[in-house]
């Protein structure tokens, strides 16, 4: 007999998945207004011919798109404030939608500015609302509805209730949050993921995996959410090497789609750990791309959580590795298969590689407390977060 369950599940209100299904923007797109304020994350997209033709197919369900914003790096603040800026010199109002075409940095944008320019007064800031380090402002009025269509397989944004947004100075990586930010339609279209450099599949692709894993294994786990998880994995782990060589592999990116849909829907309900919880550290203090910086920390943040966490990193091995393996033999094999794939994929074993210095470690630590941390299954002192990052240097 199960025992007593409590849970919530929150989920965009319609995905729509499959190749070539950009062609159904339009239609989709018709169901949240008349007027789309584009922001778009890839350049490429412009040139070869992408924008245009999702552009074209609202026009001719008779919605006008107005591209209002580009964006190649993780947003920070200002970008997100200039953008509220751009949308209300649009006036928006009822039958106006926010859509982005992207990956995780132009989804956060979206979500970011839909949300504040319809919940914050003028002179207001984003950082105002951001957890830790505002005002502790809150989201109450719901933002502009919003489609996201995702150009790379990683962050799962377009399936969660957050926008990370940076700082440089001062230094902080934290969210914007609210039930309200989950997007209204998600639509994804792997073709769209084809023309993604190899590095970049390999740092999303492992983010995902990252959350999968974290959000599995996350003191606030949750069934439905970790059933989501598992399946993530059995999409993401035999098709990511094939994904990063071969990028025209339409079963490659088929899967990584799939599974960083997955990861943000999994993350977004039980929320993720330590891996996530330092990489947002290393995003601003060392300007490690994000994906790069989960990767490095995946394999020391499942050996750190072994032995709180021995069943579900049991299920996880033998999810990823072989159903036979049982105890330990299961554990050892699923953080022995995450290593071989960071390795297949080249990502460094060392903070050094990437640029981390001993003297940047404090604050580091001090920069890793946050929300993904509150989720790791071991509850980790500064003195002992300290130890494990030194020894990865």
């Amino acid at each position: 007999m199960l025992n007593s369950l409590s849970y919530n599940l929150l989920t965009p209100a319609q995905i729509c998945f499959g190749w070539g299904r950009r062609a159904e923007v339009g239609e989709l797109a018709r169901g949240l207004g008349e007027r789309a304020f584009l922001v778009v994350g890839s350049q490429t997209l412009c040139r070869n011919g992408m924008l245009a033709d999702i552009q074209q197919r609202l026009a001719a369900q008779e919605i006008e798109s107005i591209h209002v914003a580009d964006i190649s790096h993780e947003p920070e603040v200002a970008d997100v404030d200039r953008l509220v800026e751009q949308l209300r010199q649009h006036q928006p109002a009822t039958g106006d939608f926010v859509m982005a075409v992207g990956g995780g940095a132009a989804i956060d944008l979206a979500k970011a500015a839909a949300a504040i320019v319809t919940n914050a007064a003028a002179g207001d800031s984003v950082q105002d609302y951001l957890e830790g380090v505002g005002r502790g402002l809150k989201i109450t009025a719901p933002p502009l509805p919003m489609l996201a269509m995702p150009t790379t397989a990683g962050t799962g944004s377009e399936a969660t209730k957050n926008a990370v947004i940076s700082s440089y100075d001062p230094p902080f990586k934290k969210s914007l949050r609210s039930d309200a930010m989950v997007p209204d339609i998600v639509l994804i279209d792997p073709e769209l993921m084809v023309s993604v450099p190899a590095t970049t599949t390999a740092y999303t692709g492992m983010d995902a995996i990252t959350q999968c894993i974290e959000s599995y294994i996350s003191r606030r786990r949750q069934p439905i959410p970790q059933a989501l998880a598992i399946e993530g994995l059995k999409s993401a782990v035999p098709a990511i090497t094939t994904a990063v060589a071969n990028g025209d592999s339409r079963p490659a990116r088929e899967a990584m789609a799939h599974a960083a849909m997955l990861s943000g829907m999994a993350l977004a309900n039980s929320g993720l750990g330590m891996a996530h919880g330092v990489a947002a550290a290393l995003g601003v203090h060392c300007r490690v791309p994000h994906g790069l910086a989960c990767a490095v920390m995946l394999p020391v943040a499942m050996r750190t959580n072994r032995a709180v966490a021995r069943d579900e990193l049991e299920i996880i091995g033998r999810t990823i590795v072989d159903d036979e393996l049982r105890g330990t033999a299961a554990v050892d094999a699923g953080i022995a298969r995450i290593q071989e794939i960071c390795d297949e994929v080249k990502i460094p074993h060392t903070l050094t590689e990437i640029g981390v210095s001993a003297e940047q470690i404090p604050e580091i630590v001090k920069s890793s407390r946050g929300n993904s941390m509150n989720g790791n299954p071991l509850e980790l002192s500064d003195a002992e977060l300290t130890q494990i990052l030194e020894g990865m240097l």
